[in-house]
């Protein structure tokens, strides 16, 4: 059994609410959902941790823009213990119809400013 990380990316604020730009956020909520979680405010994110199947997943929804959420998933990693291996990042990608997926394993660090 593991410990992983889930990050789903968007930007705060009600006018970015609902749009392809938060799809991590509404992936992560739905996924918090089902498992009857609750996030709550927790440092640079709003955080829950699940359990399925033995696994435990710590959630976030990082509270920064976009463009500074590697600071939040930084933090979590480091906080948690949780190798690097173990870490699903969630976000859209405007080069991709919508409705098409892709999974890519790399070094997902790579170019995150903390």
């Amino acid at each position: 059994m593991g410990k992983f990380l889930i990050a789903g990316l968007g930007n705060i604020g009600a006018e970015y609410a609902g749009t392809r730009h938060n799809i991590g956020f509404d992936v992560v909520d739905a996924l918090v959902a089902k498992q009857n979680g609750r996030f709550g405010l927790e440092r640079l994110a709003e955080m829950v941790e699940i359990k399925i199947r033995g696994n435990v997943f710590v959630c976030i929804k990082p509270t920064t823009y976009m463009n500074l959420s590697g600071r939040a998933v930084k933090y979590w990693l480091d906080k948690e213990k949780i190798a690097i291996e173990h870490l699903l990042v969630v976000l859209d990608d405007l080069a991709l119809p919508l409705s098409r997926l892709r999974l890519r394993q790399e070094a997902a660090m790579r170019g995150i400013t903390v």
